[in-house]
């Protein structure tokens, strides 16, 4: 078999796959062409981009779930973009770091970000709840759905919203035929094992149930895109919806960071958010000073008193 050289050593899933990619790629239409990282983890930023300049925009408000700190992930550049949205983040160190981190667009109003522990129970109410006023019951344009579990079962819950972009996270060790979820358990709390979300063909088959329209994955093989059926067409995107058409496996040697420029700081509103980052910074360095000042001189008690007998 031909193999195609760009994929040398990648052979997740079996080398099948990366004919089926490369087959893909020469048409002009193929999303993972337009990949590339700005703020994302992989190519999203790219593919994110794309989607919206074939559909267009309506509110520019997005909804994310699991963006950690936020300076990777699939709408912060969308806020260099004038974007506006509500990030959902179930680590309270992490939500305190956004509060620092991007003081100036939470100041301006255009970020909410809200600690929570997503679950299928909760997440709607947590929505409609955090959501900003002016939107005045219109959908999103762009929902992104990343808590490496119960991911399937989540974008299930949400039955008021209507976003015209979905991006999901799919578990692509498994093959696209293959309709595979796991279980719900909603204290699920990622382990880094394969116990993780669902396969692409059971986020193809719930897309469909739900309106939407599988257009791609990315090279990585991470995430999964739809658009809302009735913003799709055969001549804005490729004549093939289905997981066994436009599946790429997990790559997990292939990267897209960009060495050197590794994201820190939100860079939006710089002037002010640097001075916040750099006091925000010593505070910590701090606080693990004293941490280590306290540990220290525990032990150091602990063995004078050993040595003295238990005294």
């Amino acid at each position: 078999m031909d193999v195609d050289m760009d994929f040398k050593g990648i052979i997740t899933g079996g080398l099948c796959w990366n004919e089926l990619t490369k087959k893909r790629m020469s048409q002009p239409l193929a999303l993972e062409n337009f990949g590339y990282k700005v703020y994302s983890q992989n190519d999203e930023d790219g593919i994110i981009q794309e989607i919206f300049r074939r559909i267009g925009t309506e509110t520019k408000e997005f909804i994310e779930f699991g963006v950690q700190d936020g300076l990777e992930c699939n709408s912060h550049y969308l806020l260099h973009q004038g974007w506006h949205g509500l990030w959902l983040e179930g680590d309270s160190g992490a939500c305190t770091q956004i509060g620092h981190k991007f003081r100036p667009v939470i100041k301006d109003g255009r970020l909410k970000a809200v600690n929570a522990f997503i679950t299928r129970e909760n997440i709607e109410a947590l929505i409609l709840k955090n959501r900003n006023s002016h939107n005045d019951g219109t959908s999103p344009d762009f929902l992104s759905i990343d808590i490496d579990g119960n991911d399937w079962y989540v974008w299930n819950a949400i039955k008021a919203l209507k976003p015209r972009v979905v991006c999901i996270e799919y578990n692509g060790k498994f093959p696209p035929d293959y309709n595979w979820k796991q279980a719900y358990n909603s204290r699920h709390i990622w382990d880094g094992s394969d116990w993780q979300g669902a396969s692409l063909k059971a986020m193809e088959v719930l897309g469909r149930e739900k309106g939407y329209v599988l257009v791609g994955t990315n090279l990585t093989g991470i995430n999964a895109f739809f658009v809302r059926e009735d913003l799709f067409s055969k001549e804005k995107f490729l004549n093939c919806v289905t997981a066994e058409e436009l599946y790429n496996p997990t790559r997990m040697d292939l990267h897209f960071a960009a060495p050197g420029h590794a994201a820190r700081y939100c860079l939006i509103g710089q002037q002010e958010n640097k001075g916040v980052l750099n006091y925000f910074d010593s505070i910590n360095e701090y606080k693990k000073s004293r941490k280590k000042e306290r540990k220290e001189k525990i032990i150091k008690a602990y063995k004078k008193r050993i040595l003295n007998g238990g005294r």
